[in-house]
């Protein structure tokens, strides 16, 4: 590396220009992960490699840390690879060749691999110390975070041992992330105008209880029916057989729940009165085939009702229910990199008639950001085709933010006393790992930072080299200050 002996901390660039010559492609780490474990080896630290291909390498306290919370120090050792169209290199043989640009690094020609070398590094220097204060420390490097968050998906419950999880790849330093994205709700709303019903017409209650339900992401792939989609199966067939009037309808209520009940109220012809008694008791019977293994409860009830003299005008109730029908509900793709995990899915999550609307509530989940977006563009052109205004959300965090969290007090407080200055408190909208960690291991606490990276994932990426002594000394300040075990 250019210069190697002036960027400071010298401990933490010596290990990034032993990682620069490593080829470490996505899905393709096995030359940085056989040199993780011949680290390891070398410094007489355990080591663990799981399937995947994460690894683990654990670390004792130093003299005096002994009765500290363990700490995971994380970061993924894949990278992004890109290249100018006139560079040759291989990303598969080839050593990154960086060099210094003011106070900036960059790579020649290819993107740097800062993104997330750095941490790789930063945990080396670590493991490699015999002078810096902490207590036992566990240090993860995970496989394929770019291009599907493989190991983080893959880490099995028991790999690690700690209390705290500082992940080291975020982009701006002097700022801290206690939250990252990983899903966005769509809501849908029909204005209607009322009409009435005529006279000699069968007002009924048609309504689904006793679904099974469950978490609308862990659940997803289970196969549970739908109370909103099964309900509106039925009103869309008799709708197309009969004079039909929609006067209300509701069902579910929280946006990352499967709804468990639905119901509408409805009105024919009264000559068809028994006509819809045998359509309702015809899919009930195909409906229990199909879902004869997950739900094992479902009751269908079809009631008189009084008549009712309003109703939802007839061309929306048909846009409506298109919609309902056309909508996609459940699991919308699968891993290609794991089998059997769900990678992408959308819940109908809840109809209501509010105030001469018909509000849809639909959340959509992804480990990948484009993805995320994809199905939720797909539920927002279904409706928007059928004329209902659309609203697809900013997303919430996979990784839900906890202000009160012990270990953001440290990093706040250490930052104030080294810096001068508070740091910035995020939560970002970004596929960070820790969503995934915090799933197998919902006692962590963690927050994640890191230095100041610019033009990540393409060639132009570029490190400030400054920020690099900032972050270092924080982390190191972090470790010092870390509780003792109760």
């Amino acid at each position: 590396m250019e210069k190697e002996q002036n960027l400071k901390p010298e401990c933490v660039f010596h290990y990034f220009a032993e990682i620069c010559k490593i080829p470490r492609p996505s899905k393709k780490e096995e030359k940085i992960i056989a040199y993780l474990k011949e680290f390891g080896k070398a410094h007489q630290l355990e080591t663990l490699v799981d399937k995947a291909g994460n690894v683990l390498i654990r670390k004792p306290a130093t003299p005096g840390y002994e009765d500290r919370k363990t700490v995971i120090l994380q970061s993924h050792i894949d990278m992004v690879c890109e290249k100018n169209k006139d560079t040759e290199h291989d990303f598969e043989k080839d050593p990154i060749e960086t060099y210094v640009d003011g106070e900036w690094l960059r790579a020649k020609g290819t993107t740097l691999g800062a993104d997330n070398g750095i941490g790789v590094a930063t945990e080396l220097a670590i493991l490699a110390s015999n002078d810096i204060e902490h207590g036992p420390v566990e240090c993860l490097f995970t496989v394929d975070e770019e291009t599907g968050l493989t190991g983080a998906f893959a880490l099995e419950k028991g790999f690690m041992n700690g209390d705290i999880l500082l992940n080291l790849d975020s982009e701006d330093e002097g700022e801290l992330f206690i939250g990252c994205a990983g899903g966005v709700r769509a809501l849908a709303e029909f204005d209607y105008e009322t009409v009435a019903v005529p006279a000699g017409y069968f007002c009924f209650r048609v309504s689904l209880e006793g679904l099974t339900g469950g978490h609308s992401g862990d659940d997803i792939n289970k196969m549970r029916a739908n109370a909103n989609k099964v309900l509106c199966r039925f009103l869309y067939q008799i709708s197309r057989k009969y004079d039909f009037y929609l006067l209300d309808i509701e069902g579910g209520n929280l946006h990352n729940a499967i709804p468990r009940e639905a119901h509408a109220l409805c009105a024919i012809p009264m000559e068809h009165k028994e006509d819809v008694r045998v359509d309702w008791n015809v899919f009930a019977a195909e409906v229990e085939e199909e879902y004869s293994v997950t739900e094992k409860n479902m009751k269908f009830k079809l009631e008189s009702e009084t008549f009712c003299g309003t109703a939802i005008d007839r061309q929306v109730t048909t846009n409506f229910l298109r919609a309902m029908q056309g909508a996609f509900n459940g699991v919308f793709a699968m891993s290609q990199d794991m089998p059997g995990l769900v990678e992408t899915s959308s819940n109908l999550a809840s109809v209501k008639v509010r105030d001469n609307k018909i509000i849809i509530t639909s959340s959509q989940r992804s480990s990948i950001l484009s993805a995320r977006k994809n199905v939720a563009d797909t539920m927002q052109a279904i409706f928007e085709l059928a004329g209902a205004r659309v609203d697809v959300g900013e997303g919430y965090p996979g990784w839900k933010p906890n202000t009160h969290s012990e270990i953001l007090a440290i990093a706040v407080q250490t930052y104030k006393e080294l810096f001068g200055t508070e740091p910035k408190v995020k939560a970002i909208h970004a596929g960070l790992e820790c969503g995934l960690f915090l799933e197998k291991y919902p006692s962590l606490d963690m927050v994640s930072f890191g230095p100041t990276l610019r033009g990540v994932h393409s060639p132009d990426e570029r490190m400030l080299i400054p920020t690099v002594d900032k972050y270092w000394r924080h982390l190191l300040a972090i470790l010092k200050q870390i509780p003792v075990k109760k």
